[in-house]
């Protein structure tokens, strides 16, 4: 379907480009910086065709009006309930981007929480997700609702096993400091953990990840594992009952005492 790699930015974003080998035109996710991605594009002679936007935040937003600048006809498509400048071809629920050089399109899913708006691009296997699940963990709940986020997260959790999870950051070793915490003697929590801490120190990027690795080892998507349930309910000093609640109490958690 594509060619994905990551272009970081700034300390830990990054900016997913999509390619295909027979076409120099490509698309970029959540460009918060221009400079990076203008580097790249003139370094492998390539042309950006389309931009994806997850949501408003400016550190995936930032580089829309220099691109623009760059490429005048630039097609850009983010959620169509957030303001955000530059967007092209506004998107809710059940919209589907066709990238002109591909015959594939991805489809758009509605996943709000980190922000009231934001939404996330599927394709064939993968999840462009922004900023709502990240590897081993998920975003902060900013303008969007602790239940918006919980739901969200649940969606996400149904797709299939095999889903490629693209997220825009680097948080994973963080993200799994925090789910040991929960879940102390979850080894497979362990062993990611190890493998993380090894494509780190080789400066490869520990995303995209796997949805089946993220149920073994996200908190956040285990909130009806009696394991979590209970380090929840400890945490929150009385009884949870169902899955905001149990969101919710993670969520305070690794915002008060953990990051």
């Amino acid at each position: 379907m594509f060619n994905i790699t990551p272009t970081p930015a700034f300390a830990d974003n990054y900016i997913w480009l999509l390619k295909s080998e027979q076409n120099p035109e490509v698309a970029v996710v959540d460009p918060g910086d221009a400079t990076p991605v203008l580097e790249r594009l003139q370094s492998e002679q390539l042309s950006l065709g389309a931009i994806l936007i997850t949501h408003h935040h400016h550190d995936h937003t930032g580089g829309i009006r220099r691109l623009k600048a760059a490429f005048p006809h630039v097609r850009v498509y983010g959620p169509a309930d957030e303001p955000i400048p530059g967007i092209t071809h506004p998107l809710t629920e059940g919209d589907e981007v066709q990238l002109p050089w591909c015959s594939d399109s991805l489809r758009v899913f509605e996943i709000p929480g980190h922000t009231a708006g934001h939404i996330a691009y599927a394709g064939d296997g993968l999840l462009f997700c922004g900023d709502t699940l990240f590897a081993g963990g998920c975003g902060r709940v900013f303008d969007g609702t602790m239940a918006q986020m919980a739901a969200s997260l649940q969606r996400i959790a149904q797709l299939p096993e095999e889903t490629l999870l693209y997220c825009a950051h680097e948080y994973t070793q963080d993200n799994l400091g925090f789910a040991q915490l929960v879940e102390p003697e979850n080894q497979a929590i362990a062993a990611r953990q190890e493998a993380t801490r090894m494509m780190r120190s080789q400066g490869q990027p520990s995303v995209p990840s796997l949805l089946s690795l993220e149920l073994k080892t996200n908190p956040f998507l285990r909130t009806q594992n009696p394991t979590v349930i209970a380090a929840a309910e400890q945490w929150a000093k009385k009884p949870l009952s169902g899955n905001v609640a149990l969101f919710s109490a993670l969520r305070s958690w690794k915002d008060r005492d953990y990051d």
